[in-house]
């Protein structure tokens, strides 16, 4: 080899170690520079959230092929990206187990990666100063020690334990309204005198900042309790107001901006033992904020977009909330709407609780197991769709049960596990309708229909009540007796299944036994203030035939215009249907007053088991062996019982 080429391979060689050895040496240079910035830090929220971000964002998106792993190592950390990879998509979904592991993952990082100490984490939220902290700060902090006693039910036990739930007066308020406020928290945070370990602060660090990073804002914690509800972006002024408003008054604007006057994204409610409370201590900041909960809170099992197009959306989350979200320009601002069903407290005894609960929750039993086709009405958050829960556990087990919802509420397969039940909802594409239609054809014995909504539905139902199933169960939204079966029969006419309001009313007479009326009083208490019969009332003929007997044709005349009177009247004022209250609440007691009508007596005995006909028959000669079975009811009882007061009773 010449001399040049041993020259020219001498000085690719020392330029390749040079090379090597700036690369080397540049990226120590970085790696001690990043350390020394995360080092010199400040410990805000919103720093250690970037960091989050980052990191985990640079743990879901490397390449595990580049780094050089033996095949059980790729194998483990594949498994591990995975998981991460699942449990941030889920955690958006409401599932507290991804939640908790992803808070986990956070609270390592901050802990080991981050340098979060003792000393910094006052940088975050000031707890060693309570004069520092915020009203939701405080709140944070109560939830977090609420919870590692009493788990999901946090947030009950503050409320009863500092009697919260009550009607108060505001500052610049002129009537009383349901409201927890900064300052109640700021004297429940004073008695409570807590005090935290290191561990206890990082986990509240950390849950503040997942609420902002992958969580529900301001909202996370409270929609995981076990309340009835929560919702958001319900009052306050719209954003569209305030660009409108600055035009024309800025003193008005000032006190929105100084927070004297409440936003939209002040706007928090919950929704808790029937009582709508505002949390006005709460808020989600900023307008962007609410947006993107309520662009996230909805996307479980994918139900489509939220557009300006398609201004709603109905759905349920991971663990059977259902959630309502509208927008703009269906709607005047960004808003959300989260019921919770609690299935563990679904039973009548839980639910039946004032005097005279005994009476009520066996006639409730009776009409069950009596296959009687019953509607349950109340207005809304009245409790009708968790009594339906309730009454369903005393359908017989040898019943198939098939179930009609707009969104998935009722998750009777989660109750009982073993039994033939199958839910059906509505989609984009499939109306309640054609659900009720296929249901016909899945040898289904009982028809439960989560709410009788639409005029389809309402029609099918009736039609499905006479020869689909045994009995219906369902719910409605009507006031009184008279104003279910008008809607039942109106909704028979709009759909053409009948032209004739008179038929139409008879077939819903006909198929419908009996009526549980919810209500939710002002103070927020849910009771059953009647469950009412009806009763058809048989078509007799009046007419006459003495036109034959008289010999002049005045006569035939006269006798044949009484007739013809008789017509009219039966045409025009015919009465198909008589209603009696068996159960009324009345001063705070359950009361059974009419009794049962003797053709539906029978046709309950005849659905029963042996033991069940014993009980039922024991429960008739209790209440109603002295009061007279009327076999024609010529009058209706009164509709609404008076509460207060004295009251009387119907005997019929």
């Amino acid at each position: 080899m010449s001399i040049a080429n041993i020259i020219l391979t001498a000085l690719v060689v020392g330029i390749a170690i040079f090379a090597v050895y700036y690369f080397i040496k540049k990226r120590k240079t970085e790696s001690v520079e990043e350390t020394v910035n995360v080092d010199d830090k400040t410990y805000t929220i919103e720093k250690m959230e970037q960091f989050i971000k980052k990191r985990l964002d640079e743990i879901t998106k490397v390449n595990l092929y580049d780094i050089g792993l033996s095949e059980e190592e790729l194998k483990r950390r594949k498994n591990k990206k995975y998981e991460l990879k699942k449990a941030l998509k889920g955690c958006t979904y409401g599932d507290v187990n991804d939640k908790k592991y992803v808070k986990e993952l956070i609270y390592d990082l901050l802990a080991q990666e981050y340098g979060v100490d003792e000393t910094n984490i006052s940088k975050a939220i000031a707890f060693d100063v309570p004069s520092l902290l915020t009203a939701q700060d405080k709140f944070d902090i109560l939830i977090y020690v609420f919870k590692k006693e009493f788990g999901y039910e946090a947030l009950t036990e503050l409320i009863k334990k500092y009697n919260l739930a009550v009607l108060k007066y505001v500052e610049g308020e002129t009537k009383p309204s349901y409201v927890i406020t900064e300052q109640e928290i700021n004297d429940i945070y004073e008695q409570e005198k807590i005090v935290l370990s290191f561990a206890d602060k990082l986990a509240i660090v950390v849950q503040r900042i997942y609420q902002h990073y992958k969580g529900y804002s301001s909202i996370d914690e409270v929609r995981d309790m076990n309340i009835d509800g929560v919702s958001g972006g319900v009052s306050g002024l719209p954003e569209s107001f305030l660009s409108q408003v600055a035009q024309t008054d800025g003193d008005y604007l000032n006190q929105v901006a100084e927070h004297k006057v409440p936003r939209a994204c002040d706007s928090i409610w919950i929704f808790f033992q029937g009582k709508s409370i505002r949390l006005a201590f709460l808020s989600f900041g900023t307008e962007a904020e609410l947006k993107r909960v309520c662009q996230n809170i909805y996307k479980y099992n994918n139900p489509g977009q939220l557009s300006d197009t398609n201004g709603y959306k109905i759905n349920e989350m991971k663990d059977g909330s259902r959630v309502v979200v509208v927008r703009p320009s269906f709607s005047e601002t960004w808003a959300f709407f989260v019921r919770k069903f609690d299935v563990k407290r679904a039973t009548l005894e839980q639910l039946v609780r004032d005097p005279g609960k005994e009476d009520a929750i066996e006639l409730l039993k009776f009409l069950v197991k009596g296959a009687r086709i019953t509607a349950i009405t109340g207005e809304q958050g009245s409790g009708k769709t968790t009594l339906l829960m309730g009454m369903i556990e005393n359908i017989y087990e040898t019943m198939n049960i098939r179930v009609q919802e707009t969104a998935f509420e009722l998750h009777l397969r989660k109750i009982y596990p073993t039994r033939n039940i199958l839910t059906f909802r509505e989609t984009d594409t499939i109306s309640g309708q054609e659900g009720l239609d296929v249901q016909k054809k899945t040898d289904g014995s009982v028809n439960i229909i989560g709410e009788v909504a639409t005029d389809p539905v309402a029609s099918w139902m009736i039609q499905a009540a006479q020869v689909a199933s045994k009995f219906t169960l369902f719910t409605h939204h009507a006031k009184t007796f008279p104003n279910l079966v008008t809607a039942l029969r109106n909704s028979m006419l709009r759909t053409g299944v009948f032209t004739d309001e008179k038929t139409a009313e008879e077939q819903v007479v006909q198929v419908l036994n009996f009526d549980i009326h919810q209500v939710k009083d002002f103070r927020g208490k849910r009771y059953i203030e009647r469950i009412t019969e009806c009763i058809p009332l048989e078509s007799k003929s009046e007419y006459t035939f003495d036109h034959r007997n008289e010999k002049t044709l005045e006569g035939k005349f006269d006798k044949f215009f009484d007739n013809a009177t008789r017509f009219f009247e039966k045409s025009t004022d015919k009465k198909l249907y008589a209603y009696r209250n068996i159960l009324e609440y009345i001063d705070g007691e359950y009361v059974i007053t009419n009794p049962i009508s003797e053709e539906n007596i029978r046709e309950m005995r005849n659905n029963m088991d042996e033991t069940d006909v014993e009980a039922f028959d024991k429960f008739i000669e209790k209440h109603w062996s002295n009061k007279k079975q009327a076999v024609a009811v010529t009058a209706s009882a009164e509709e609404t019982p008076k509460r207060r007061g004295r009251h009387k009773k119907e005997e019929v």
